[in-house]
């Protein structure tokens, strides 16, 4: 347990608890997390993981123009629908660019486990991209992979990441919750806006 992974623990913490809240300045704070995260993997050789964190960094940025633009128009966060086709659709090409991903680890780098490694980066990757799309699917995503997660850090002995890991499971839990109460408040609003 370095100091680094304490400091990125709680900015990560607090970057979560701003998403639950739909709070512009979560996209900051994730930020923050999102490169000192790169730093620590790579040190533990989690090279999927690592990478990760850079293309966190990209849909970090978009997710920030489209709330954004989002809250420009509409003066709030609004929740959005998602379908179960294109839900499942978005799911496989996640499992196929992380079996894809965790090849490639295998098989060119000293990943220390690649398969579980590019998985869990690949639907990281889609749960934060339906973030920035504000689907209340992203909760129920980051439930598992958050769960997973947990697994892999306390087996690489980052267990200070794995607890946090183990509260994301709850926070996201609680974001859940929390989404689908503001989603049926927006629904009154705008039956009532009829």
């Amino acid at each position: 347990m370095s100091p680094l992974e304490i400091f990125a623990v709680v900015i990560s913490v607090i970057g979560v608890a701003l998403t639950i809240k739909r709070n512009m300045l979560c996209w900051w704070f994730n930020f923050l997390a999102f490169v000192l995260y790169a730093y620590l993997f790579y040190s533990f050789k989690l090279y999927g993981e690592t990478i990760l964190q850079f293309f966190f960094i990209v849909v970090n940025f978009y997710g920030f123009y489209h709330w954004l633009k989002g809250k420009q128009q509409d003066h709030e966060i609004r929740i959005e629908a998602l379908g179960v086709p294109i839900a499942l659709f978005q799911m496989l090409l996640a499992a196929a660019g992380g079996l894809l991903f965790g090849l490639i680890l295998k098989h060119f780098t000293d990943a220390a486990v690649p398969m579980l490694d590019s998985q869990l980066a690949a639907f990281s990757l889609l749960a934060t991209y339906w973030t920035s799309q504000k689907h209340i699917a992203t909760w129920i995503l980051w439930v598992f992979v958050d769960i997973v997660y947990v697994g892999m850090f306390i087996y690489k002995d980052l267990f200070l990441t794995a607890g946090l890991y183990a509260a994301f499971v709850a926070m996201a839990g609680f974001g859940w919750w929390q989404w689908e109460q503001v989603k049926k408040k927006q629904a009154v609003s705008n039956f009532k806006g009829i």
